[in-house]
Formats: structure tokens, C-alpha cells, sequence
């Protein structure tokens, strides 16, 4: 059967395919994109740590680097907006590979430029801008792939999301540590090119690993891209957000932390990090140390996490994973008690995105993941452009422990937000009748099914 506009609606168990038969268990194309999206977030990770520093060494100014930021995480939210129907009609493969490749010669252009006496402050700003233009589409075209993947591995759909996330925990860990050690040893110059280069990898990956995957191909039988045709599906995907309740609710608690995050990575550590820490070396192992918990964190969450209710585990990790850590930074200028406080929260950390990932999943309909996934991912990254920016003249205004401060209350107010607001509550797996983990289409996202009791572009925290 196959959707008007949409590919093949996929409604068999696991285990078992539309016939009755057995299906063939091919765990290649989930492989592949597990593969991809960890190569090319460590990219990120390097892109995080290298970034901020080669804008500090090359500026010295800290309101500078704050705008670096502001230029990169700007058109992310730009492209997120409008991206989801251009995903679908180009294909999920296609803009993957196509999302790694600009990316790789926007950041290889820098050191390029650098080094040749050429590069101006807009020219690195303009460059960053090229990257958070392209890498959001990319990266939702591969996470909106992971039911269909999920399923035609044979694969509980719960455990796929625990195991994207905790792979994307481990490249962020593995990125963190070789970006500080790089920028220590070899120059934030050195930190871009390996950067680029595992861009390109990721994309040779998918570009290898997911031809004839019909999930990833271009919507079959979809009218051309029209402007009429583009502002009816950009609006269906929209419409099914603001209609959710529990999917607008986690978009705005993610929409605001996500912002304080980015003045986290983009400012105040890397600041914090030079003026107390010891330098990039400290910056790497804080990072890394903090995206190991998560890793471990997201692995037990895909092992056990399923005997436990959503909401309360949610709740801790979200607790866990903010507040106490600017508030550790305010008040210290060594580097272990930052270390400690950072490893507990990561593991809170771990548990969040595999939980919005297939509460994500259970809620919108396979032909709308796209659409949504675009808007889930441009409504939590509003407030990222404007993060690294407010750090940078907060810190220039007045200091960096009240900075700190600052943003550690608008944390704990935000993370409070799944123990006093209703709409959390349908946060706990449906009634279905499946297997634990199948994949859900809910036909009205206006009524989401109330908390059950034990059972998002899933935002990137």
C-alpha cells in the first residue's frame, strides 16, 4: 500500500513481513547509518572545540567568538525551518552525502585561507555560516531513516534509538579528546582539516552504504516541488507539532536549553577552560569525560530503560544534566571537581535522547517524519543562534561566574518543566497491542493517549 505522495507504509511487525513470511533480516543500511552519523559528529565535536579556539587565538576577543557562533548556529535554525519537504523530494540519501560534502570544503577553507593570508573575520563567519546551512538537513535526513532501518534489522525500535544516541555519545567523547590533544599539540588549523575530513568519510559511507534502500530514496508519486505544493507540506508538519501537546512541550523545554548549551560550548567553557582550566588539553578531557557518561548512560537506558517509566527517568537526567554543572563552574577553578560534577551529569544526559527519540517515533506517522522532524529541529534551535551570542557580551559585561550563574537558573527553571506541566504526562508508551519499540502512527496528534504507567529531528542535546 503506498500513501499518496509518500513511500510504502511499512505496517508489519517485527519479525515478520506484510505476507506473513519471515522477512530477510538486513542490519547493513542501520549499521551504515549508525556508522555515518558517529564519523560525522565527531567532525561536530571537532568543530565545537576547534571552532571557538581558532576564533579566541586568531581575535582574542570573546564577544567575537560568541558571533562566530551566532553565524553558525543561524542558519542551522534557517534550514531546519524549511527543509523537511526538500528532504523528502530529494531523497534522505542524497541530502545526507550532499549535507557532509559542503560542509567538508566550507571548514577545509578555512585553515586554507588562514594560511595563505587571506582569511578576513567575515570570510570565517561567512564559512561557519555554510556549515550550519547544510549540516542540519543531513542530519535529519539520516535520524528520521531509523524506524524503517530499526524494523527491517529486526531491531526493537526503542533499542535503534538508544543505540544512535550512545554512538553519537561515543563520536562526541572520541571527538572531544582528539580535538583538545590536537589543538594542544598541533594548532586549531590542524583541528578543521581532520574535521573536513571525516565529513567526507560520513558521506562515502552513506553514499555506499544505503543505495537501493527505498527508505532513503525520493517520495514516490509526490507532485513537483511547486511554491503551493512546498507551503502545503512545510505547513503539514508544522501544524502536526503545534497540534501535539507533548511534542510542543518537549520543543520548548529543549528549544531553551539547547540555547544555554550553546553558550556553554561555544563561550563559557572554552573560556573557562583557558583563563582557569590549563588550556585545550582540559577542555578536551572535560568533554570527552562528559560524553563517555553518555555514552554509558544511553547504552544502560537501551538495556533496561524499558522497565521503568519515561517521565521521572527523564526528569532526573534532565535535572542532572545542567544546573549543577554552572554552578560547579562558577565556583571553582580546578579541573576534577568540573570533571566529576560533568561525568554524573553526562550520564543523565544519556537518557534523554533515546527517550524523545522514540516518544518522537511512537507519535508521527512515517510520511510526516521528514516534515516534522524539520520542524521539531527548527523549533529547538531558535534559541541556539542567540546562545554563544549573549555569552560572549554577558561575559565581556559582567564576568564570567555571573554569566555562569545566570544561565544555571534559566537551566534548573527549564528543566523542571516534565514534573509540573500535564501535557508530560503522555510521555509513557501507548497501549498498542505491539512489541515494545514497533514503530506507532497516532491518527490524532491533537489527542495524544494519556501516561500509561510503566512501559526529537528529536532534538540534539
Amino acid at each position: 500500500m503506498t500513501a499518496q505522495g509518500g513511500r510504502e507504509a511499512d505496517t508489519a511487525e517485527p519479525g515478520q513481513d506484510t505476507g506473513g513470511h519471515p522477512p530477510r533480516r538486513d542490519r547493513t543500511p542501520l549499521a551504515t547509518v549508525l556508522t555515518a552519523n558517529a564519523v560525522s559528529i565527531t567532525g561536530n565535536s571537532l568543530t565545537i572545540i576547534g571552532v571557538p579556539w581558532f576564533a579566541l587565538d586568531t581575535t582574542g576577543s570573546p564577544g567575537k567568538a560568541g558571533l562566530v557562533a551566532f553565524c553558525a548556529a543561524l542558519p542551522v535554525l534557517v534550514s531546519a525551518i524549511a527543509g523537511g519537504p526538500v528532504i523528502d523530494r530529494l531523497g534522505r540519501r542524497r541530502v545526507s552525502i550532499a549535507s557532509d560534502l559542503v560542509c567538508a570544503l566550507a571548514l577545509a577553507a578555512i585553515p586554507l585561507l588562514n594560511e595563505a593570508g587571506l582569511l578576513r573575520f567575515w570570510m570565517l563567519c561567512a564559512l561557519m555560516a555554510v556549515t550550519g546551512l547544510f549540516h542540519a538537513p543531513g542530519e535529519t535526513a539520516r535520524n528520521v531513516l531509523i524506524p524503517d532501518l530499526a524494523r527491517h534489522a529486526d531491531t526493537p525500535l526503542s533499542r535503534a534509538a538508544s543505540l544512535y544516541d550512545a554512538v553519537s555519545r561515543g563520536a562526541r567523547m572520541t571527538g572531544a579528546a582528539l580535538a583538545g590533544l590536537l589543538v594542544a599539540f598541533m594548532g586549531a588549523d590542524t583541528v578543521l582539516y581532520v574535521d573536513a575530513a571525516t565529513f567526507c568519510l560520513s558521506a562515502l559511507l552513506v553514499l555506499a552504504g544505503l543505495r537501493g534502500v527505498p527508505a532513503a530514496e525520493p517520495v514516490r508519486g509526490a507532485p513537483p516541488l511547486s511554491p503551493a505544493a512546498y507551503r502545503a507540506d512545510l505547513r503539514e508538519g508544522y501544524s502536526f507539532l503545534l497540534r501535539t501537546p507533548l511534542l510542543l512541550g518537549i520543543n520548548v523545554a529543549v528549544m531553551t536549553t539547547n540555547g544555554l548549551a550553546q553558550s556553554w560550548n561555544a563561550v563559557l567553557l572554552p573560556l573557562h577552560a583557558r583563563e582557569s582550566l590549563g588550556g585545550s588539553a582540559s577542555l578536551g578531557l572535560l568533554v570527552a569525560v562528559s560524553g563517555g557518561s553518555a555514552l554509558v548512560g544511553a547504552l544502560l537506558y537501551g538495556a533496561v530503560g524499558h522497565r521503568f517509566p519515561r517521565r521521572p527517568v527523564f526528569a532526573a537526567g534532565f535535572l542532572l544534566t545542567g544546573a549543577p554543572v554552572y554552578v560547579t563552574a562558577a565556583f571553582t577553578d580546578t579541573t576534577v571537581p568540573l570533571l566529576v560534577v560533568m561525568a554524573v551529569g553526562g550520564l543523565g544526559a544519556g537518557v534523554l535522547n533515546p527517550i524523545l527519540s522514540t516518544v518522537f517515533y511512537e507519535t508521527v506517522p512515517e510520511e510526516l517524519r521528514s516534515r516534522v522532524g524539520g520542524a521539531s529541529t527548527a523549533s529547538v534551535l531558535i534559541t541556539t543562534p542567540l546562545g554563544g551570542l549573549a555569552a560572549g557580551f554577558l561575559v565581556e559585561l559582567a564576568g564570567l561566574t555571573p554569566a555562569l550563574l545566570t544561565v544555571a537558573a534559566v537551566y534548573l527553571l527549564a528543566s523542571l518543566s516534565p514534573l509540573v506541566l500535564p501535557s508530560w504526562r503522555s510521555m509513557e508508551a501507548p497501549k498498542t497491542g505491539l512489541p515494545r519499540g514497533a514503530a506507532v502512527s497516532r491518527p490524532e496528534p491533537s489527542t495524544p493517549a494519556p501516561a500509561q504507567g510503566p512501559g526529537g529531528t528529536p532534538p540534539r542535546r
